[in-house]
């Protein structure tokens, strides 16, 4: 028979991971309109090599500044399994994918690329459920569905505005920048326990640097520093510390989950841009907010429960005994005893266990449905 559980921390947990996925779509679509103000001073390609290492740099010193206040070495928490995961993300989301996009975008309208970018989030979901077996239902389809149109309509040419498909290859050289993209996401939440900082300190050094080669291969001029200054620190919050925060949130809610709340960010993009950049309030900018609206809470309003199986798992992360934070799956015994509400990281095993309560595909929760 199985045991009854209600987690004290299920419902924070949910709230926590909904938190980190808006504040980290708030930060990257804030990245647009900012770096709109950039791109009349640095070429595109530039720029994105200029965004990329300032999320790589800021965070390795970030990193190394947290080793000398905590007085420990900083590590990644990566299982021997987890880097090859770790460098497919990297190569697909952080190498391929911008080369992809940046082809695509030569040879047709930035309308029609923006437009096709949205298929990422359909890319990651439907990744996430047919290949990586995570579980959906209506409510969750439905949710993610709301969330695509509003970003459809958001970006959708106004009048005026004429799409010239002359050719199929750029546009679909900027489908697999979303397949790119998706396989990112995917990929990145088999990593989802390593050190988050780690994670995307990687992808920020790595892809940064192919793509500063690739800008100068092609004769990008560089800009003066304070540009420089400026793209970096851009970076910094709106590359950095949003794939930080969904690293994190992936911890919480599954790739699919995530990527819908991440989906939002067009809309924080483009309310900034009317903000700061003075651009119309116009009538599919508030139905397209209405739409993304009803998309969150369709997946906010979820709930899920069952009996479910949890098998013997080995792995290393940051977690809590006893207390209001305890997810009641971290009940492994210590010698010496830790006190309640420790929250520590180390490598910990898991007995197989067989109970009921409401979850979510967190990093606990991915078995099969069906």
């Amino acid at each position: 028979m199985p045991s009854s559980l209600t987690p004290p921390s299920q419902n924070a947990s949910l709230h926590q991971g909904i938190t980190l996925s808006l504040v980290a779509a708030l930060l990257f679509g804030a990245s647009t309109p900012l770096a709109k103000l950039l791109l009349a001073d640095t070429s595109p390609w530039l720029l994105a090599a200029l965004l990329y290492l300032g999320s790589g740099i800021g965070l390795a010193v970030w990193r190394a500044l947290r080793a000398v206040r905590s007085g420990e070495a900083a590590t990644s928490h990566l299982q021997a399994g987890e880097w090859p995961w770790l460098a497919a993300a990297i190569f697909s989301g952080g190498v391929a994918a911008p080369v992809l996009l940046m082809f695509g975008l030569s040879r047709m309208p930035a309308a029609g690329a923006s437009l096709l970018l949205n298929l990422e989030s359909v890319l990651t979901a439907l990744l996430a459920w047919f290949v990586f077996r995570e579980n959906f239902d209506r409510r969750i389809a439905l949710g993610m569905g709301a969330i695509v149109l509003g970003s459809v309509v958001l970006n959708w040419p106004g009048q005026g505005m004429r799409l010239d498909w002359s050719s199929l290859w750029p546009g679909l050289a900027v489908i697999g920048a979303c397949l790119g993209w998706a396989l990112d996401n995917n990929f990145t939440r088999k990593v989802a326990l390593a050190d988050a900082s780690f994670v995307a300190m990687s992808k920020g050094l790595i892809a940064g640097a192919v793509n500063l080669l690739l800008a100068m291969l092609v004769g990008a001029q560089w800009p003066t520093w304070p540009i420089v200054l400026a793209a970096g620190a851009l970076g910094f919050a709106s590359y950095g510390v949003s794939l930080v925060l969904f690293v994190l949130a992936l911890r919480h809610l599954g790739t699919a989950r995530t990527s819908a709340y991440f989906a939002v960010a067009p809309f924080f993009g483009a309310a900034l841009a009317v903000l700061l950049l003075g651009e119309a309030l116009t009538l599919g900018l508030v139905l397209a907010g209405g739409l993304m609206a009803l998309g969150v809470w369709l997946h906010v309003s979820e709930r899920h429960a069952h009996a479910h199986d949890h098998e013997a798992m080995h792995h290393s992360h940051r977690h809590v005994h006893g207390g209001p934070k305890d997810d009641g799956h971290h009940d492994h015994v210590h010698e010496p005893p830790v006190p309640i509400g420790t929250q520590h990281s180390h490598p910990h095993d898991h007995a197989p266990l067989r109970h009921t309560h409401a979850h979510f595909p967190d990093a606990h929760h991915r078995h099969r449905h069906g």
